[in-house]
């Protein structure tokens, strides 16, 4: 029974070898790379402004068992 484990991670081995991808070296010059993540980024103006959270309540919201108990009684 250990061969034949044996003889299955060794399979598992070589096949996992056979799938390995090396990673090319990314050779472009620092302003290459800034160039490029300013081509990258959106156009519409909205740009790098932080997120702001409206005053609204969120209409989804999950009624809970006891808002909903007050409205059937209503």
């Amino acid at each position: 029974m250990n061969k034949r484990l044996q003889k299955r991670h060794q399979r598992q081995v070589s096949r996992a070898k056979d799938h390995v991808r090396l990673s090319v070296p990314d050779l472009r010059t620092p302003e290459e790379v800034r160039l490029a993540r300013e081509a990258s980024r959106p156009t519409d103006g909205r740009g790098p402004q932080p997120y702001l959270r409206s005053s609204m309540p969120v209409r989804n919201r999950a009624i809970s068992p006891s808002d909903s108990a007050a409205k059937a009684d209503a």
